[in-house]
């Protein structure tokens, strides 16, 4: 923790105070491998009053990830499961977060330091006149390095690991129809985040970052 870590901080701190602009919108951005977990043996139906009977033996069928974007004063996420997590998928993450939103002046991009969360990233993967058209309208706002609880994403993957993929999925398909019941619900509720946390009080209850 240090004077780059303070200067992230704020940065995004600042941002999350500011109110909503349509044309100028905050997204944020995270990711999580998910690993597909299969039954061995079917689980047993509840009778009355008792409860589900699972069987603790599994069988692994590989890993998906899923990339998440979430727009916390909106109320709007929507999450993309692939394969892998390589400069490809996220290439074609920002291309698919530019078509989100069409009539944005500039896109607030909020996003942790991984090796592949760089706009460089599209000159590999996309025709330059496509990078950079792109790039133009992402205005990315990295997080702390180990500060991942900065994220408003990480808080929407707590929430979706806890309601919808907290139990076996044993196929992408399987998930993929899962996660897209989840985020049409959250979607239709615009489920936020009340986010309470800003500069000043982190001036406050974190002054040993601070110069005294």
């Amino acid at each position: 923790m240090d004077a780059e870590y303070v200067l992230r901080m704020e940065d995004v701190l600042d941002l999350y105070e500011e109110p909503y602009n349509e044309k100028m919108p905050v997204v944020c951005f995270d990711e999580k491998l998910v690993q597909l977990i299969e039954d061995v043996y079917q689980p047993m139906q509840p009778s009355s009053g008792r409860a589900k009977k699972i069987d603790y033996e599994y069988e692994r069928k590989g890993t998906c990830n899923l990339f998440v974007f979430f727009e916390p004063l909106r109320g709007w996420r929507h999450i993309e499961v692939t394969d892998q997590r390589t400069k490809v998928d996220f290439a074609n993450c920002m291309k698919d977060l530019v078509s989100y939103y069409p009539s944005a002046e500039k896109i607030r991009l909020v996003m942790d330091n991984l090796n592949t969360h760089r706009l460089a990233n599209l000159y590999e993967v996309l025709e330059p006149e496509d990078a950079r058209k792109i790039i133009r309208k992402i205005e990315v706002h990295y997080t702390p390095k180990h500060a991942s609880w900065l994220n408003m994403a990480e808080i929407e993957i707590s929430v979706l690991s806890g309601q919808c993929i907290k139990r076996r999925i044993g196929s992408k398909e399987r998930l993929v129809k899962e996660i897209g019941a989840y985020v049409a619900q959250r979607n239709e509720r615009q489920a936020k985040v009340i986010w309470g946390f800003f500069t000043p009080h982190a001036r406050k209850k974190m002054g040993r970052l601070y110069p005294t």
